[in-house]
């Protein structure tokens, strides 16, 4: 194989985020450190990273290197004697001066409240290496490794769930792996891998066996490579996207059911393998081919073969372009930047101009394009009340924790004041999952001046989490406000009516609708209907899936 002519790009995951702001801090030892260091100077090696954590306990020193310290009870007391104040050992009246907590030594620090000082200080310094981690450019952690590689071929993925990819050997020779999706009968599979000979798992993360692992275990108990990926597509339930590195060349194979993308791009000698077009577009590559549901194909740097061929049903995520999908990517050859402004421009068509505003706004990013595509149908100016900070993180439900999102999201969007003083404003965001978030902006917004706030999620209720896909951060149905209003009204039969709340016609919808408008205190609410979404994508709705919004499989 010739050198230094082939590529393969990262299977990766364009999140999304709810954007959200207030005007205080809930948690004062919560905070993201407001200071920004240049990509340059983002930690790149091990020994960075120990050299920001000694520094952070250097901080945490100065705390026991004195003659005065806490007893555990609130008390500050000397633990030591001095010849010139010959104290004994464990005499606490030195630490009162007529009720003051004033350190009687100058030698050891001004006063009481020096150890506060060093106390936050260190959480202050903890607090900003573990914030420099998490935000450092995902390519600066990889310049120095990017020199000493070797080879012309190789996978990767962006995951916040395992590590990988992994390298894996067995009867069908070495190989790499990565994958992106879903096993919800991951219990099962392994219970069947054990009982049929499979003697251990390796990779372990918050206690779960790696799903990589899992699912090269399964194409391992077959006699070919293609044979293994399509047992691993029959047997998952849920979704399961992978690319498989072999000496040769790279096997990628699309889920069963098409419910996450794979794009292929082209350039003079080589071929690049991505979730979305985007990621190789600047890099000099032509879109060559996006597989279809089901489709294995094997890549190297003179052609793509198809060794499985794509099958005819097809269930590709709807919140692909809603909310996930980067804005210059497309999916069945249906741009997202084109579809979220055919979205505004159908949630315009049924208002028809029964609103009075002054201004239509999309929570950035993701609810620009829905904005713009209101405001040129409906006439109503565009215009930008608030300002998205792009430093932070670029998406904020990519954090873990709720919390972390919460503070991310609130502390993403700078907000203009002259824009939002005495007007009538319709936001535009992509969807309301706990409703947290567009509450507190909402609140925000309020406090500075606006007279109303007008809310139009750019698709229907969330009323089921999803099932086949592992983008959303959340862990139970209970975590969808829609869900919370219908358990407290229905109880146990909740689950019986859900059509008729998914059903936009309806009054249990209607009611549900005028139950959020006012726990998020929006002056109105409606949502983008089901089947005004299906018409924004433009292809036909066997083909999408749209589980999230009425339990359809």
């Amino acid at each position: 194989m010739k050198k230094n002519r082939f590529k393969i790009l990262t299977v990766a995951c364009v999140v999304g985020a709810n954007l959200m702001f207030s005007s205080c801090v809930d948690n004062l030892l919560n905070q993201t450190p407001g200071g920004e260091l240049a990509s340059s100077l983002y930690w790149k090696t091990e020994s960075d990273a120990e050299y920001a954590v000694n520094g952070v306990y250097s901080q945490a020193r100065a705390m026991f290197n004195r003659d005065y310290v806490f007893d555990g009870n609130t008390e500050y007391f000397r633990f030591r004697g001095n010849v010139s104040t010959s104290q004994a050992t464990g005499d606490r009246s030195i630490a009162y001066r007529n009720g003051s907590y004033s350190n009687p030594s100058s030698t050891y620090g001004s006063s009481f409240d020096m150890y506060y000082q060093y106390a936050y200080a260190t959480i202050n310094r903890a607090n900003y290496a573990i914030h420099n981690i998490e935000n450092s450019p995902f390519r600066t952690k990889f310049e120095k490794d990017v020199d000493t590689m070797k080879g012309n071929i190789g996978i990767g993925c962006i995951s916040d769930y395992d590590p990988q990819p992994i390298l894996i050997q067995s009867h069908l020779g070495c190989f790499g792996i990565t994958t992106v999706g879903k096993i919800n009968n991951a219990d099962q599979l392994i219970r069947n891998l054990y009982e049929n000979g499979h003697t251990h798992f390796q990779s372990m993360t918050n206690g779960q066996i790696n799903s990589t692992e899992l699912v090269a275990a399964l194409i391992c108990k077959k006699d070919s490579f293609v044979e293994g990926i399509r047992y691993v597509q029959s047997v998952v339930e849920g979704s399961m996207t992978l690319l498989l590195l072999t000496e040769n060349g790279i096997y990628a194979a699309r889920d069963l059911l098409g419910r996450t993308p794979v794009v292929i791009g082209k350039k003079e000698n080589a071929y690049c393998v991505s979730f979305e077009s985007f990621a190789y577009i600047n890099l000099g590559y032509t879109d060559y081919k996006e597989l279809g549901p089901g489709e294995i194909v094997y890549v190297t740097p003179e052609s793509v073969e198809t060794v499985s061929p794509a099958c005819e049903k097809m269930r590709i995520c709807s919140f692909l372009w809603v909310y996930y999908g980067y804005p210059t990517s497309s999916y069945e050859g249906v741009g997202v930047e084109e579809m979220r402004y055919n979205c505004g421009k159908l949630l315009a068509q049924r208002d028809d101009h029964s609103i009075d505003v002054d201004i239509v706004a999309g929570v950035p990013d993701s609810g620009i394009a829905h904005a713009i595509g209101y405001a040129n149908e409906s006439g109503i100016p565009y215009a930008r009340p608030f300002i998205k900070y792009t430093p932070t993180w670029p998406r904020s439900f990519m954090p873990t924790t709720q919390s972390q999102r919460n503070l991310i999201a609130r502390m993403k969007l700078i907000p203009v004041h002259s824009l939002i003083e005495d007007r009538s404003l319709l936001l535009i965001d992509d969807s309301i999952v706990r409703g947290t978030q567009l509450r507190e902006t909402t609140e925000f917004l309020y406090q500075s001046g606006a007279k109303e706030v007008h809310v139009r999620p750019a698709c229907p209720p969330l009323l089921y989490g999803c099932k086949y896909l592992n983008f959303s951060r959340s862990k139970s149905d209970l975590d969808l406000i829609t869900r919370r209003i219908i358990r407290e009204w229905e109880g146990d039969n909740d689950v019986n009516v859900l059509g008729e709340y998914a059903d936009p016609n309806s009054d249990r919808y209607a009611a549900m609708l005028e139950e959020i408008r006012k726990r998020q205190n929006f002056t109105s609410l409606r949502y983008h209907r089901l089947d005004d979404l299906i018409k924004s994508i433009g292809i036909d709705a066997c083909q999408v899936c749209t589980y999230c919004f009425n339990g359809v499989e």
